[in-house]
């Protein structure tokens, strides 16, 4: 049966049908969207007569079993502390990226966004300790430290050709930084005991992983084997088991095995032969001098690009659009009561206050002095008004001071309190963050 050209050039269904939510996944605010509709549905169900339903659901206990071999969590686990592992192995990826090629690879460059980020992150945590002080929610001191980069970035994406890409650029950088902190701040504040043989094995994986970088392995398979070991003694060392994902990430290998000389020289000559073999009018299953070629530049396009950016390539759309709104459906349930509603309560002021003033007032003064001082100079085509604004999005804490505030809080009603001003306080900041930012704009 012969095809003609327009038949072969149209659209599978299957491409027409998935085309819409394709489109959806490549907009800068699609993130943002989601992780928002998940935080209304998680409310939603917490505040409704399906509550008993939403919280035996992620209290239900999970096993994992191999051979003899058990381990037995509640759902709520699993999500909190492997799938977010996953998500700060990206963050690691990402923090990696940035320090080898990316904003902070140059000092001179790095300087403001560095600044800036400690800023914001000194000045909400003394905010949030100053009210806290000696009171029972004194250790949440770093739930306002963190900013949501995915949420922050989507707010700014919205405002499209009125905020400058410099401006996007300095915000992601800062947003690294803060990840950074927070990652510290976790395995260094928000430890539990430690268990030194654990710990000790956590060294012994990783000895194995760096030894697998330096040896050339460049298949994802080892690694990943390697990073459940690790997860495993890290989870049983008390130190929290998303720092694996850290770890691991830092282990990935960022070299190339061809230059972009060497690869085009043999993409090229790949071409070359899967040319010739058309003219024999064979079918690509029946001519091996074709599937030869095909090969052989796959080969190719795998030894141009480092691991460390094809791992983040694939995980990076699983990990935003899957794993960050399945944390906020599990975690942003807060239950909208006379009770939980007590907005003058030392915890929420200390997490509202920290996320709406400390945030934009430590990021702002800080890149100020910074500026000041002549250690970095504002980015091109950025005035100091559109920094202020950028200091009110970096005040959209969300996912990691959700994150964060399940780990300094064990009892229910401080966790409760601390996510009320979470909600309260990343919503005001982002509004008044893109509100900033369109006058800005408009100037």
């Amino acid at each position: 049966m012969n095809i003609t050209f327009e038949e072969a050039s149209r659209p599978r269904p299957i491409v027409r049908i998935l085309r819409p939510f394709q489109l959806f996944l490549e907009n800068d605010t699609s993130i943002g969207i989601l992780l928002l509709a998940a935080t209304v549905l998680a409310l939603v169900f917490a505040n409704s007569p399906l509550a008993p339903l939403y919280n035996s659901f992620w209290h239900m206990p999970v096993s994992l079993t191999v051979g003899p071999w058990s381990i037995t969590h509640e759902l709520h686990f699993w999500v909190n502390d492997l799938l977010m592992a996953i998500f700060f192995f990206v963050v690691g990826l990402e923090i990696k990226r940035e320090v080898l090629v990316g904003e902070l690879a140059s000092p001179r460059q790095a300087a403001l966004p560095i600044v800036a980020a400690l800023g914001g992150v000194i000045v909400p945590a003394s905010i949030y300790a100053m009210l806290n002080m000696g009171g029972v929610g004194a250790a949440g001191w770093g739930v306002p430290m963190a900013t949501d980069i995915a949420f922050a970035l989507g707010a700014m994406a919205l405002l499209g050709s009125r905020v400058p890409v410099t401006l996007k650029v300095f915000l992601t950088a800062l947003a690294i930084v803060d990840d950074i902190a927070a990652v510290l701040v976790i395995a260094v504040f928000y430890t539990s005991q430690i268990h030194w043989a654990a710990l000790g094995y956590a060294a012994m994986v990783m000895a194995a992983l760096l030894a697998a970088n330096w040896l050339g392995v460049r298949h994802p398979l080892p690694f990943g084997l390697l990073g459940i070991l690790l997860w495993f003694a890290v989870l049983n060392s008390g130190v929290h088991a998303t720092i694996a994902g850290v770890l691991l990430a830092m282990t990935i290998p960022s070299r190339t095995v061809i230059n972009p000389d060497q690869f085009l020289a043999d993409a090229r000559s790949c071409i070359d032969l899967f040319e010739q073999s058309c003219h024999r009018g064979q079918s690509l299953m029946a001519d091996e001098a074709k599937q030869s070629a095909v090969h052989a530049l796959e080969n190719a396009c795998e030894e141009v690009q480092p691991p460390l950016h094809r791992m983040e390539h694939s995980l990076h759309p699983w990990v935003m659009f899957v794993i960050m709104p399945i944390f906020a459906l599990a975690n942003a349930g807060v239950v909208l009561d006379a009770n939980s509603l007590r907005f003058s309560n030392p915890v929420v002021l200390g997490v509202v206050l920290g996320l709406m003033l400390g945030k934009p007032i430590g990021i702002t003064l800080a890149s100020w002095l910074a500026v000041r001082s002549g250690l970095a100079s504002l980015p091109a085509g950025v005035s100091w008004a559109q920094i202020h604004g950028a200091g009110w999005l970096g005040g959209i804490g969300f996912t990691m001071s959700l994150f964060v505030a399940s780990l300094a809080f064990q009892d229910e009603g401080l966790l409760t309190l601390a996510k009320l001003g979470i909600l309260a306080g990343s919503t005001m900041a982002g509004v008044v963050g893109a509100a900033l930012l369109v006058r800005a704009g408009r100037r």
